[in-house]
């Protein structure tokens, strides 16, 4: 079990609190893997943005011993005391994981635990922030970073996509969907926020042609997909589909395609004993070494290691 603390403060929206505590608090969903507190600078009845108080016990104190440290918000108007900063330092100099949640990477950003490198925040955010901190890479082009010692995510609903990655990162695709399904979300979201922002929804589900061609992909991942191929079977021609494809998704389908690969053959590699030969074929990699060499582009890990590492007794 890992231990979690999250931070609240005065004036938090409770939306952005209670995203790390349902998704990794609740025991019931999460089968006991983490140990979720919530602390403050100043323990006690803290207000909330909607109207009503909530209870915080601990102080700063559990971040000194938590593996996880959660940002889940700030007031961008509001300046962090050094206390603070100085507790979320600490906390990544010894090993923690800090991440900032939406505005949360405000945060981070103050703290100086990612200079010279990127965060993630709300996309109506990342100008300011920006600015504020021209030595950042402030990206709202995909929904969270991990740079491994540090996570941040978008706007709102990308927090449970963060939390559900941090799940997968930690204990592995098979458990990161079985919460998934337990919290009824997407286990995986791949793109980008710009494909919330300027792409209306269809007024029926039926009218998503992307969205039937991401499940006619999936029901044949273990076999070649062209992109002819891919777009004939929605009587789209290839530029449309293409054009479409990153309009709806953020990315190509060629990149969709291939995460979608690599997390079939992750769960294979957690759920089954095959040999990473088969393994590779049923994800559509073709062999082994070019199942290889994706897993270390993109995960930085082998799919040897990676059974050894979540599915130690299939090792």
């Amino acid at each position: 079990m890992r231990s979690v603390a999250v931070l609240a403060f005065d004036g938090m929206s409770p939306f952005h609190l209670s995203v790390p505590c349902l998704v990794l608090g609740d025991p019931w969903d999460t089968n006991g893997l983490y140990d979720v507190r919530v602390c403050a600078e100043e323990p006690g009845l803290l207000r909330t943005n909607a109207g009503f108080g909530i209870t915080v016990e601990h102080g700063l104190s559990v971040m000194d011993t938590a593996d996880v440290v959660i940002l889940p918000s700030w007031e961008p108007t509001r300046e962090p005391s050094s206390l603070l900063l100085t507790t979320i330092q600490r906390a990544h100099a010894r090993g923690a994981v800090v991440i900032g949640l939406c505005i949360g990477a405000y945060l981070v950003a103050a703290s100086g635990i990612a200079d010279g490198r990127e965060v993630v925040t709300h996309w109506r955010r990342v100008a300011e922030l920006q600015a504020r901190h021209p030595d950042l890479a402030v990206r709202a082009d995909v929904l969270w970073s991990d740079l491994g010692d540090v996570m941040t995510s978008a706007g709102t609903a990308a927090s449970l996509d963060c939390c559900l990655h941090l799940v997968r990162t930690q204990y592995g695709v098979e458990a990161a969907e079985e919460l998934a399904r337990n919290l009824v979300i997407a286990p995986h979201r791949s793109g980008s926020q710009a494909q919330y922002i300027p792409v209306p929804v269809p007024p029926d589900p039926g009218d998503d042609v992307i969205e039937k061609a991401m499940v006619w992909a999936r029901a044949r991942l273990d076999q070649p997909v062209s992109l002819d191929e891919w777009a004939a079977a929605v009587a789209l021609s290839r530029r449309t589909f293409t054009r479409q494809f990153r309009a709806r998704t953020g990315s190509s389908g060629q990149a969709w395609l291939l995460q979608q690969r690599l997390d079939r053959a992750r769960l294979l590699l957690e759920t089954t004993d095959h040999p990473v030969e088969r393994v590779a074929t049923a994800s559509g990699f073709g062999s082994s070494a070019a199942l290889r060499h994706h897993f270390h582009a993109v995960l930085g890990t082998t799919p040897q290691r990676h059974r050894q590492d979540f599915a130690p007794a299939l090792a």
